[in-house]
């Protein structure tokens, strides 16, 4: 095993400030998994890392990236139903106290000590990581390891939907934002037996053209299509009954709280990295049950995992742009571009 890798660090605080670096491949303590990087996704929070615009405290100088699968490499001391070779994902809650009220209550995610993996400690746009065993979860079989890099922003879905608003079968649900985490939070929406909208604009043709085939009913250009009169058709006038908004846009957020109906559930899932404006008072008008989402948490893992390996969620058609680590520049900017749906990285070729 060669005793660097190369890894994307974040090495300043500051706009940009990142690059491919040599680093140390690291060993599994005790308590400790390392893992050998097989794939990985990038987040939408790694562009804000990237610009410095994020606040999730990030400790420079950092390896990036938190989504990804792999291999057992090394299993540290006192770990237990780990074995080399086996195939894994983790999640990225690498640190949390254990002992406020939220970890009690098993939302770590909202520990005010929590640091994260690819934020605070080194993470996975590299060929090793390092994660404590309690954060590590087999790959089911059947669960190809492309699928299962995107386990973690399914996970963050299924937080948002299982434990922060409410589908039932036969619920009118608009999904605001055709990207990667909009086509997994539409799939477990009709996982619940949902009738689904997903809305985006003319840069989402590709994207609301993969909505259909994933099984959205209606997938709809707000640019030229009338998305108030089909939410009014299919309602009866009254609205969307949930609203899952995950493009971060104001115009997007402001548009599905007009078109939902009172007392219906908004989960924003999509973060936009900077402060936005929009009509508090339609959620007071409404008596909205409006929640912000998150991260993830254990059990939003293992119903992520678990919706994958029934095949109740398809992953791998979202991957349309796979790229090595060292041509991350051209994944960032075909991502920020929206030229594709799901930007993945390979760990490059160490020598």
């Amino acid at each position: 095993m060669a005793k660097t890798m190369k890894a994307l660090v974040k090495y300043e605080a500051g706009p940009g400030n990142m690059e491919i670096r040599e680093v140390p491949i690291p060993s599994a303590g005790p308590g400790e998994i390392l893992i050998k990087v097989t794939i990985a996704g990038i987040c939408g929070s790694d562009l804000h890392i990237y610009h410095s615009d994020i606040a999730i405290p990030v400790r420079p100088p950092v390896v990036t990236g938190h989504e990804f699968s792999g291999t057992v490499a090394e299993v540290g001391d006192g770990v237990e139903g780990f074995s080399v070779g086996d195939r894994v994902v983790s999640e990225t809650a690498y640190h949390y106290c254990g002992e406020c009220d939220f970890c009690k209550e098993g939302f770590y995610n909202l520990c005010v000590e929590r640091k994260t993996l690819g934020y605070w400690y080194n993470g996975i746009f590299t060929s090793y990581t390092v994660v404590p065993a309690g954060r590590v979860h087999h790959i089911p079989e059947g669960v190809s390891d492309l699928a299962a890099a995107m386990t973690e922003p399914l996970a963050c879905v299924c937080h948002a939907v299982y434990d922060l608003c409410k589908i039932v079968p036969g619920d009118l649900v608009l999904v605001s934002g055709p990207g990667a985490i909009g086509l997994m939070a539409m799939q477990v929406a009709k996982a619940h037996g949902a009738t689904v909208i997903v809305s985006g604009t003319n840069v989402d043709a590709r994207r609301l053209t993969l909505a259909k085939e994933l099984g959205a009913d209606y997938a709809v250009n707000i640019q030229q299509e009338n998305l108030h009169d089909l939410v009014m058709s299919l309602s009866r006038g009254y609205g969307v009954d949930v609203v899952l908004e995950c493009s971060g846009n104001a115009a997007g957020i402001d548009t599905a709280l007009n078109l939902i109906k009172k007392r219906g559930y908004f989960t924003q899932i999509g973060l936009a990295g900077k402060k936005i404006e929009f009509d508090i008072e339609k959620i007071c008008y409404k008596e909205l049950h409006f929640t912000g989402s998150l991260g993830s948490r254990n059990h939003s893992w293992r119903i992520a995992l678990k919706l994958l390996a029934e095949g109740k969620v398809k992953l791998e058609p979202l991957a349309d742009t796979i790229l090595p680590v060292t041509e991350w520049k051209t994944a960032f900017e075909k991502f920020e571009a929206k030229d594709g749906c799901k930007f993945m990285l390979t760990p490059a070729q160490d020598s």
